[in-house]
């Protein structure tokens, strides 16, 4: 039987391989799982989406288990802790502390071969970088913008390329107000 073209065919196939009428853990995890082994884990949606789909396909839904599986992914967010509060931007110092210590998870995330918070770190910055832009339109907005870009594009060389940056006339020209 060829594999299912989507991640929908994938998640109605399996319920019917499961000849089951309603929906509950054990079905939600079965089909977690064949999404992961197919698309991959980060293709993986919540068991709440997975229900909605099949409830949408006639499946009935064992709402008591699909809440405490919700509860529970709720309650298990591991990265949390790590992010939160790291990203203060709103001065060339604090932007310059919240990128060393970014670069201190980078490491211990790849140290410990940990894709998803090394792809977690990326999404995370690159939307700090986005919502500080939309924010505002000033030198000290664009500067703190491209101190994350060059960091994203190339975090072992980034403490070097700071160094370099603020020695820059341009740089002193810009921001002396702000080194005081």
């Amino acid at each position: 039987m060829p594999e299912p073209p989507t991640k929908l065919d994938l998640i109605i196939e399996v319920w019917e391989r499961l000849d089951c009428e309603s929906i509950g853990r054990l079905e939600i995890e079965a089909i977690e799982k064949a999404l992961a082994e197919r698309f991959g884990k980060q293709a993986v949606e919540s068991p709440m989406v997975i229900a909605r789909q099949l409830a949408d396909e006639g499946a009935e839904l064992r709402h008591n288990e699909l809440m405490t599986l919700f509860v529970e992914r709720a309650e298990n967010k591991p990265y949390d802790p790590a992010f939160r509060n790291i990203f203060k931007l709103d001065t060339l110092g604090a932007a310059h502390n919240t990128i060393r210590q970014l670069e201190n998870l980078r490491r211990k995330f790849e140290t410990d071969k940990d894709r998803d918070g090394l792809r977690l770190i990326r999404d995370r910055t690159i939307e700090a970088r986005e919502t500080l832009l939309r924010k505002s339109d000033t030198d000290l907005v664009r500067e703190i913008a491209s101190w994350l870009t060059m960091w994203l594009q190339s975090p072992e060389l980034f403490e070097n390329w700071i160094a370099l940056r603020i020695r820059s006339q341009e740089f002193l020209n810009k921001f002396e107000d702000e080194l005081k």
